[in-house]
């Protein structure tokens, strides 16, 4: 088997992160929530994490439901606690430290609990199968399109909840319709690449682009552009440095913003 070979089925699937998570993390760094990706990220692992212990395997289709389980009950804790009068950043930042104590006081008493902890946190993107990744992209299908029918209303509950309510929405059910539905690939994605590298995926493409572009569509391409980029990049160390593809990803993603915020000092 050719290197081609060997890395194209990771390739494959983060380009499909790239895809939606792009679009997704410009509507949460608009909400002004950046880390609701990793808490949610945390807290699908916790639910793998309590199926590991009761004796399925982190990867298989048991372990995907109890993630998806305790990810809906974190979107509508998120959703329903918007309005309080603690910030909402700071609920999310519990939310992550909580569920983060959690899964290491539950993979203690987990035979090998270690390289879980080390499996949820990375991933193992490079082992990724065909089967996987097409399963993935149906969901992220069915979502994307999903956001695309109801984009207008999203954009608007995301930019402008006062304005969104004026109108006559319910911001708390478009909430928790986006929470759920970003809850969902958030679990498919941690299944796939672990809470770092889905993190990633998320805020800094959308990041990178939100730096010269205004507009959705501008930021959407940008964002996916970086992404790509970071993706070969990533895969590519890994490849001939021999690293861990996941955190050599992430890496390139902290250059890539790097170079992003360089670029725009000097045309300024």
């Amino acid at each position: 088997m050719n290197a081609f070979v060997f890395l194209l089925p990771a390739f494959a699937a983060c380009l499909i992160l790239t895809g939606i998570h792009t679009y997704l993390g410009i509507h949460v760094v608009s909400r002004g929530v950046i880390f609701v990706d990793i808490a949610l990220a945390q807290i699908a692992a916790l639910g793998m994490t309590v199926a590991f212990l009761v004796g399925f395997e982190p990867g298989s289709q048991t372990a995907y439901f109890f993630a998806l389980g305790f990810t809906c009950l974190a979107a509508l804790f998120f959703a329903y606690f918007r309005h309080e009068r603690i910030p909402q950043e700071a609920l999310i930042g519990v939310s992550f430290a909580v569920s983060s104590a959690l899964a290491i006081l539950l993979s203690d008493r987990i035979p090998h609990g270690s390289e879980h902890l080390k499996y949820i946190l990375s991933g193992n993107i490079l082992w990724v199968s065909w089967p996987h990744i097409v399963k993935t992209a149906l969901i992220y299908l069915v979502i994307g399109l999903f956001h695309y029918a109801l984009r207008g209303r999203f954009l608007l509950v995301s930019t402008d909840p006062e304005e969104a309510a004026r109108r006559g929405l319910k911001v708390w059910l478009w909430d928790l319709m986006f929470y759920v539905s970003f809850g969902l690939v958030i679990t498919s994605s941690v299944q796939i690449g672990g809470i770092l590298l889905v993190f990633s995926f998320l805020i800094v493409p959308a990041l990178c682009s939100m730096l010269f572009y205004g507009g959705l569509r501008g930021r959407i391409f940008m964002g996916w552009a970086v992404g790509t980029v970071t993706s070969v990049g990533g895969i590519a160390a890994s490849y001939f440095w021999d690293l861990p593809t996941g955190p050599a990803i992430v890496a390139g993603f902290g250059l890539a913003l790097l170079v992003s915020l360089g670029i725009k000092r000097l045309a300024s």
